[in-house]
């Protein structure tokens, strides 16, 4: 178990000095999970024997819905291969997400219907829910959910991790790059390596638990004070990094209305459609 001091510093970098919450019942384990941070640069070292067995592994320990496993996962370590990957994630202008070349590999997770299907359809039966948008989800979630088990095994050994959204960006390409069957497609990427100390990654300040906890039923009241208080905190954490001057509102906003954020993934439901996923 952690003593008070790291204890209070994962909390503080967390949350900020003055937004901490209390009666936070502390493990190893716990601990591990405030740790968490995205680490963008990797060092040459080997990943270890038994790296993928034992991530994969956490990966099947997390929920799946029904036991119905509706997930796969590609690991990508080949150089030439991860730097087309690298290509399609970075977009229109092929610059963005460089790191994706220094990690030894990526993960690929893959919400994949197909193997259900062919189960169900070998025995001349026709598989209808897969016609629907839960369907989708529920793979989508199964996928999301063992990446995350993965992530938390990966940190727990000394890797470090971040998450490539952008890997949806031409996830048409990217599906035809490693072959993906009908009715899956790549949910997001992960990237796996051994952080290098000479660029750490800091651990991000997240919203005040008063913004996302509710108790029995959602309530919004005082929504603008509480992201005040949290620009504080998020604008101390850019500054000492001298990262440009951004609030985290105008963050939210530019995410929200340009399409440009989106670099391609407006167009992922004609993909998923053409695939054989069903939004009924």
């Amino acid at each position: 178990m952690p003593d008070k001091l790291i204890q209070q510093q994962l909390l503080a970098a967390r949350y900020g000095a003055d937004q901490q919450p209390e009666n936070i019942i502390w493990n190893t384990q716990i601990a591990g999970l405030l740790r968490h941070r995205s680490v963008r640069n990797f060092t040459d070292r080997p990943l270890p024997a038994g790296w993928l067995e034992t991530l994969v592994a956490a990966a099947q320990s997390a929920s799946t819905s029904s036991n119905l496993q509706q997930w796969s996962v590609v690991a990508v370590t080949e150089p030439s291969l991860k730097a087309q990957v690298r290509m399609l994630a970075a977009g229109d202008n092929g610059l963005a997400n460089g790191y994706i070349e220094q990690a030894p590999a990526i993960l690929l997770w893959i919400a994949d219907l197909s193997r259900n299907h062919a189960i169900t359809s070998a025995d001349g039966l026709y598989p209808q829910v897969h016609d629907y948008l839960d369907a989708f989800l529920m793979s989508s979630v199964d996928a999301a959910l063992a990446a995350q088990n993965a992530t938390v095994a990966a940190e727990s050994i000394g890797l470090g991790t971040v998450y490539i959204g952008a890997a949806r960006n031409k996830a048409k390409e990217l599906a035809e790059l490693i072959n993906l069957p009908e009715r899956s497609y790549v949910v997001c990427g992960l990237l796996i390596g051994w952080p290098d100390d000479r660029h750490p990654g800091d651990i991000r300040p997240r919203l005040p638990q008063s913004v996302v906890a509710h108790h029995n039923r959602y309530q919004a009241d005082g929504l603008d004070t509480q992201i005040d208080r949290y620009e504080a905190v998020f604008h101390a954490f850019r500054e000492g990094l001298g990262m440009k001057d951004k609030t985290w509102k105008q963050a939210v906003q530019s995410a929200a209305v340009s399409l440009e954020y989106m670099d391609g993934r407006q167009n992922l439901r004609e993909m998923l459609e053409k695939s054989g996923f069903g939004f009924k």
